[in-house]
């Protein structure tokens, strides 16, 4: 008996001082990048599935944005904690904003879905075809705030191209009614919506920013620095389980828009489906299927900074641990995302 009550008073004794098996469950309050669409769904799909439950966050707010610079001011603000957004926008903000920096902790679009789309029968084809000619975007869209960018890098004066700063919802109907020469947009964001109104993708001009000198990174999940450091196990929980979503959405895209219909009853499964596709191949890459989905390249990623720094003419060049951190991603074997 002596030596029974001596064990188990051991046993109390180690479970009194032993680290708890379950830390704390961490509030979080997070803003995507734009309205719910097919290619946020995975991040509903891993709500839904219990990922971010299961890494002990508590999502307190999940909420729609209003462009890929949206969430940076908010985040920024403090009204959200962790945000998903443009990085070249993050890398603006961060060059103009000393103190007050955001920081990049996962990587999803590998690769930009950023694209001008036009009419065939308007005959734009080149950067050169843009000149004298009128778009239409909302001001926090990340391919218009691009736009001076990828003007420069082509050689194009970029107060020569006309701009209406307009709603998201109005965008496609302003190029299908003949309104505007072009809008800027995520690809698989505009056509989708175009095909909606009557305009088939043969009757358009897709160009992409990536194939006329701005191969760059895209959205990235992102935090601030204080929050990262106070918080450090809600920041690897929440890529965890974002990652998770993605890969699951790649293996099973159906799934991921049953999940975006729980969310938005109003949602066209058919529409969103290829959304979601569309962005997979931003997504998942051959690089990000190989590597591992979510840490940049650190050469791509200074060639990013240089071209952003130099094309928005910001005051300082930012080193790249300033605008990425990649200690808070799971190993490289638990990031591969199938094609």
């Amino acid at each position: 008996m002596r030596r029974l009550f001596a064990t188990a008073a051991g046993l109390l004794l180690a479970l009194a001082v032993a680290p708890p098996a379950w830390s704390e469950t961490n509030d979080v309050r997070f803003v995507l990048d734009f309205l719910l669409q097919g290619q946020q769904s995975p991040f509903v799909l891993a709500r839904e599935k219990g990922y971010y439950a299961a890494q002990n966050i508590n999502l307190l707010a999940f909420d729609p944005g209003r462009g890929g610079a949206d969430g940076i001011t908010r985040v920024a603000s403090g009204a959200y904690d962790i945000g998903f957004g443009d990085l070249s926008a993050l890398i603006e903000f961060d060059a103009k904003n000393p103190g007050r920096e955001l920081i990049g902790v996962l990587v999803v679009y590998d690769q930009a879905p950023l694209s001008l789309i036009s009419l065939k029968k308007t005959g734009i084809e080149k950067p050169a075809d843009l000149v004298g000619r009128k778009g239409a975007a909302p001001v926090v869209d990340a391919t218009f705030r691009l736009f001076n960018v990828f003007a420069r890098v082509n050689g194009i004066d970029p107060a020569k191209v006309l701009w209406s700063n307009v709603q998201p919802q109005v965008r496609e109907p302003m190029l299908a009614r003949g309104e505007a020469d072009f809008v800027g947009a995520f690809v698989m964001t505009a056509v989708p919506s175009l095909a909606g109104l009557g305009v088939p993708r043969d009757q358009l001009n897709v160009m992409m920013l990536r194939d006329w000198g701005l191969d760059l990174y895209s959205n990235v999940v992102f935090t601030t620095p204080a929050f990262a450091k106070a918080h450090p196990e809600a920041v690897r929980g929440f890529v965890k389980a974002t990652i998770q979503g993605w890969q699951n959405a790649a293996a099973d895209p159906e799934a991921s828009i049953a999940a975006l219909k729980h969310a938005e009853p109003l949602s066209d499964p058919a529409v969103e489906l290829g959304r979601l596709k569309s962005a997979l191949t931003f997504i998942a890459t051959p690089a990000a299927s190989q590597n591992g989905m979510g840490a940049p390249d650190p050469a791509r990623l200074q060639k990013h900074i240089d071209i952003v720094t130099d094309g928005y003419q910001l005051p300082r060049k930012l080193p790249p641990e300033m605008v990425f951190d990649a200690s808070f991603l799971p190993p490289a074997a638990e990031r591969r995302i199938a094609r």
